[in-house]
């Protein structure tokens, strides 16, 4: 039997899956493009010209941006939609969607508002269905030309995740499972604020030693955050927590490292923002992140220096000396 796998979104991360989705001969695969315009030109050139350029599309490979078309008979759906973008996404094609269709979501970010994550806008949104979190190392530059990938795919339902370790993996991406959906999806999401200092550090020229330590702490800052939030210690020294902050922190595909490091080098984050043509998700999650430990007591000296540079106009230079110059301690 042919598996139907429909996908929502048609960004880079939604174009790598789509490619990576496709390669098994008993699946079938749809993109749905919001923009019609859009959907005509992935159609066409066969390409997402503007994020993937020459990373050609499977021919077996379905792009609409008719959501029935789209979603009609699908077995899975596949979210990749940015955070700030789910809620009124899935809002506006709730009522076309299956009742009891399982969602997998490759989205890395948490709700503004509410602090909720994906799985549970999905669940709002979607009414309480089943959901699986992809998390780990994974640019969609890299997995759209199969270089060699691993990430876990994280569900309470055990074998669910394990159906969708098999609809994933290949020769080249490699699925583990995780029963912590909460400890993926808050990986996922909190590496980015750690990226955006990890970008300072790249800014300021600070080199190999700082940026070593601050991944270190950060590591330690998301595990207390995480496992306050209900999420497994153990997942955070997994593909979810420190593989995915390693890769965020190095990469120069890093969106989040880059706005980070144009910090460091004296740009404006509004000058930043206003310049970029993707979603840079940690910039809404320092602020998220920061609120909510505040008001449950929980010490992230490194976010709250990310927010303090963000949204108070702290400089880099200041930020760092408030963390170097913290009270000495016992690690």
């Amino acid at each position: 039997m042919t598996t139907k796998i429909s996908i929502l979104g048609s960004g880079a991360m939604a174009t790598a899956c789509s490619i990576l989705l496709a390669e098994r001969d008993d699946q079938s695969v749809s993109i749905w493009a919001r923009s019609p315009d859009h959907a005509r030109d992935l159609t066409e050139h066969r390409e997402n010209r503007r994020l993937l350029p020459n990373v050609k599309l499977p021919d077996k490979l379905q792009i609409t941006s008719d959501i029935d078309e789209a979603v009609s008979g699908a077995d899975f759906l596949v979210a990749a939609i940015p955070t700030k973008f789910l809620r009124p996404a899935l809002e506006k094609i709730a009522g076309h969607l299956n009742d009891d269709r399982p969602v997998i979501s490759v989205i890395k970010g948490l709700e503004n508002e509410t602090f909720m994550r994906p799985s549970e806008i999905i669940a709002d949104v979607l009414g309480n269905r089943a959901v699986v979190a992809l998390g780990g190392p994974s640019h969609a530059e890299e997995i759209a030309r199969r270089l060699p990938a691993s990430v876990v795919a994280a569900s309470g339902d055990v074998a669910l995740a394990r159906d969708v370790q098999q609809m994933f993996n290949t020769d080249r991406f490699r699925v583990y499972t995780n029963a912590d959906i909460i400890g993926v999806e808050l990986a996922g999401a909190l590496k980015n604020v750690v990226a955006i200092a990890a970008g300072i550090c790249d800014g300021q020229g600070f080199g190999d030693n700082a940026k070593s330590a601050l991944l270190t702490r950060g590591l330690v800052e998301i595990t207390r955050f995480g496992v306050a939030m209900g999420a497994e210690a153990l997942t955070f020294s997994g593909l979810a927590g420190i593989g995915d902050l390693i890769t965020t922190c190095i990469s120069q595909y890093g969106r989040n490292r880059m706005v980070g490091e144009r910090l460091g080098k004296g740009e404006s984050l509004q000058e930043i923002l206003d310049s970029m043509d993707a979603v840079a998700e940690g910039v809404t999650t320092t602020r998220s992140v920061y609120e909510l430990a505040e008001q449950e007591g929980i010490e992230m000296p490194i976010t709250t220096e990310v927010f303090r540079v963000l949204f108070e106009n702290k400089s880099p230079v200041e930020a760092t000396d408030s963390l170097m110059l913290r009270p000495t301690r016992n690690e």
